[in-house]
């Protein structure tokens, strides 16, 4: 029989046809597609996959990456008919076989004929060493390849009819080689503006209201949404929904709020409004509207979130959109709506209040004045700096990333040091004021320079400030709508000054060769494959055009990784994997795990087992660490909230949850306000001191076990190096020290009889 032959035997072999949608072109057309049982998923939650490069060159076509192909483990099924082969012809001798076999996998015709039909030389030497595998340990192989076997052994047929079979079992074990043209198909992201046919139907105006903070950008962008007959605000924070959700009903004009974890409507009934407020990643893009407002347009570079705004710039349907951010997203905001031929309008804004960077540092924080905000880079800095200005017999209020949202314990801290009765006003916070609060600063002291991140290959890094951030965060000083006219901006230490004004001097990087990311359509589901795995599969295919590149889905695939186990089906495992979830609260992402687990029984997760779960009722913290675990848990309780929207009937309980988060709200702003208290009581049970019954730290200068890298205050600084440098010191905070072992030191150390190793070493 010949290669031919061979050939025409493989074209007739039969296999299950199926129907899918792709994402480019022909969305509710039905293809076919050989061999392989395909499911898809038509967006049920939006998951950024492209970013944007500067370069306008398409991507040719490029072969998969084949280290991506997981070969599957099957089963003979002929075990029915095992004996219909040899019925047929005679036993197969398995030594014969073997011979022919590695006959077979040495043909060069072979090799490249498997090459062009998906089989590199990996792909054909794994499949090789399957097909070998599965005839000779096999039981029943088949009559048709038994009786090809057994001719070829006998001289009455030639090794490469072995071929069509060898392609079966190849097919087999590796799916997606049945399916490479219309997964290429699917994975065609050349023309994002296309996904959007509804915005390309009418003619948009784009209104780009260009400046710094504290220009009044945002408010002539609202007042037009305002004036609409319906319109759309599409805000990178749930508090800034919040604020225009509240000033667009005071001001008369009904209007919803749509976030991921909550859904208000102002009609008792439910209908919606004309207008609503939302985090940009909620926004429709099928929804017509008179004036959408994009803010913080410059977020567009950001490398988790980038895709959301580009979907809207792409997609939303509104006569007029007004974007709001820096000058610097210009040129890239025209450049993309280039693309979809409609031309910006830019409109300049300068601040409206001077902002001054001092010739001086701070120094010490006995410097500090009424309507100072000195920012941080991590909570450890944030506790440190809070207990020194404390200790000092200041108030301070305090704000960082992880406190909860909306009308929670951010806004009461903000409140607090805004209101001009208060005896607070001094502010510690983290870069999260540096976007949507409304605060009465005077002066901005940055505690360091240094933020850490983490890169691309996910390492942790620690980086300079960029200027856009620092201007940002600088901007905050001195707000129009304050009692302060006039802004402030220094450092904590001298050294870090001059780098402050080296920062301050440049100018902000064009947003070019960036991360913006676009909405991906269709999820394909392999037979046995993991979620992750087809996610790099799709990333190794996509072909993509001018201003975009596909990007790092590191928290997508990190998710499906963890629920990979758990039987689900791909449309429910897609958007667990879409969740908000801190990857970094090992509290959450055991409740993440749970929570799927009991939804892939088909049991509802109903309030008392939510409660059980958390264990509630929750009594306030004692310390700090009990106050990282509330912040953990009203993380669990909006990953229930968002989880309910998706799966209404497995998560029946929503307005239950959202009553006991209020009340975890309230403990956690007890917490707050108390933070000094629950600090010393951190640093009590962590240094015990055996000159105090009740083990509470009293002083500025016994702050230091708390002190971060970037020491807050030199004077305090030189007056704590002995403990903050310690051995002792440095062990406890890197875990490898326990507070009771170290007792136990110390009493050794007291009673005179130290360690024997310690004369021992004292000659080197």
């Amino acid at each position: 029989m010949s290669l031919k032959h061979s050939m025409c035997l493989l074209s007739r072999v039969s296999f299950r046809t199926v129907s899918f949608r792709t994402a480019a072109g022909a969305l509710d057309r039905g293809y076919s597609l050989y061999h392989v049982p395909l499911r898809c998923v038509r967006e049920p939650e939006p998951l950024g996959f492209v970013q944007c490069r500067s370069a306008s060159s398409s991507s040719p076509a490029r072969p998969p990456d084949t280290s991506l192909f997981v070969p599957l483990n099957i089963k003979s099924d002929y075990n029915e008919d095992g004996s219909v082969g040899t019925e047929l012809s005679r036993p197969l001798d398995k030594s014969e076989a073997l011979k022919v076999l590695n006959k077979f996998y040495k043909r060069k015709e072979i090799q490249r004929l498997a090459a062009e039909n998906g089989l590199d030389a990996r792909l054909f030497h794994q499949a090789f060493i399957s097909f070998r595998k599965f005839v000779m340990e096999s039981g029943a192989i088949g009559a048709d390849l038994h009786i090809v076997l057994n001719d070829i052994c006998c001289g009455a047929g030639h090794t490469d009819d072995l071929y069509p079979y060898f392609m079966r079992h190849a097919k087999q074990i590796f799916p997606m080689l049945d399916c490479m043209d219309d997964l290429r198909k699917i994975s065609d992201l050349r023309v994002p503006a296309k996904w959007y046919p509804e915005a390309r139907a009418i003619q948009r105006k784009i209104i780009f209201h260009a400046g710094p903070t504290n220009s009044g950008k945002t408010h002539h962008a609202i007042q037009r949404y305002l004036e609409a007959k319906s319109g759309v605000y599409c805000g990178p924070l749930k508090l800034l929904a919040h604020e225009i959700f509240e000033k667009s009903n005071s001001a008369g004009v009904p209007c919803d709020l749509v976030t991921g974890e909550e859904r208000t409507f102002m009609d008792p009934e439910g209908r919606q409004s004309g207008h609503v407020a939302c985090t940009i990643e909620m926004c429709s893009v099928n929804m017509p509207y008179e004036v959408a407002v994009i803010d913080e347009i410059q977020m567009i570079r950001d490398p988790s979130r980038g895709w959301a705004w580009t979907r809207a710039l792409l997609g939303l349907c509104a006569e007029e959109i007004h974007v709001c951010g820096e000058a610097a997203a210009v040129n890239f905001v025209t450049e993309l709506m280039y693309t979809t031929g409609e031309e910006v309008e830019v409109r300049n804004y300068k601040r409206l209040t001077p902002i001054t960077l001092l010739d001086h540092a701070l120094e010490s924080l006995e410097n500090l004045r009424p309507g100072d905000c000195i920012v941080c880079f991590s909570k450890n800095d944030i506790y440190s700096i809070s207990r020194q200005i404390e200790a000092r017999g200041l108030e301070c209020a305090v704000i960082y990333g992880s406190l909860p949202p909306g009308t929670g314990t951010k806004l009461a801290q903000a409140k607090k040091f805004n209101d001009p009765d208060d005896p607070c006003k001094i502010l510690v916070a983290t870069d999260a004021i540096g976007m949507g609060l409304n605060l009465s600063i005077k002066r901005i002291i940055f505690s360091s320079l240094m933020k850490p991140s983490v890169n691309e290959k996910g390492e942790k890094e620690m980086d300079t400030i960029s200027t856009s951030q620092a201007l940002q965060i600088a901007g905050r000083a001195g707000r129009f709508s304050s009692v302060f006219k006039e802004g402030e901006v220094t450092t904590m230490h001298r050294d870090d000054l001059l780098v402050l004004k080296e920062i301050l001097g440049r100018a902000v990087d064009p947003i070019e060769g960036q991360r913006l990311q676009i909405t991906f359509f269709v999820f394909i589901h392999l037979p046995e494959a993991t979620l992750s795995n087809l996610i790099d599969i799709f990333v190794s295919l996509s072909q993509v055009d001018g201003m975009y590149f596909v990007c790092n889905i590191d928290d997508f695939k990190f998710l499906a990784d963890m629920i990979q186990h758990i039987p689900l089906n791909l449309r429910s495992r897609y958007v667990f994997c879409t969740a908000p979830i801190n990857k970094k609260q090992p509290f959450v992402c055991t409740s993440f795990l749970k929570f799927a687990r009991q939804f892939s029984r088909d049991e509802p997760l109903t309030f008392s087992w939510v409660c059980g779960h958390i264990s509630w009722p929750l009594a306030p913290p004692r310390n700090i660490k009990d106050l990282i675990h509330l912040e953990a848990v009203h993380d669990v309780l909006d990953l229930y909230l968002w989880l309910s929207y998706r799966f209404m009937d497995m998560f029946p309980d929503a307005s239950l949850v959202r009553d006991i988060q209020k009340e975890l709200d309230n403990i956690i702003q007890i917490g707050v306000r108390n933070i000094t208290r629950l600090i010393r009581a951190s640093e009590a049970s962590a240094f015990p001191s055996s000159s105090s019954s009740s083990g509470a730290l009293s002083g500025p200068d016994e702050a230091a076990p708390l002190l971060s890298p970037f020491s807050t205050d030199r004077k305090v600084e030189d007056g704590q190096k002995g403990l903050k440098d310690s051995l002792s010191s440095r062990l406890i905070q890197e875990g490898l020290l326990t507070p009771d072992l170290l007792e136990q030191l110390q009493r050794e150390w007291s009673s005179g009889q130290p360690p024997r190793w310690a004369d021992s070493g004292s000659e080197s």
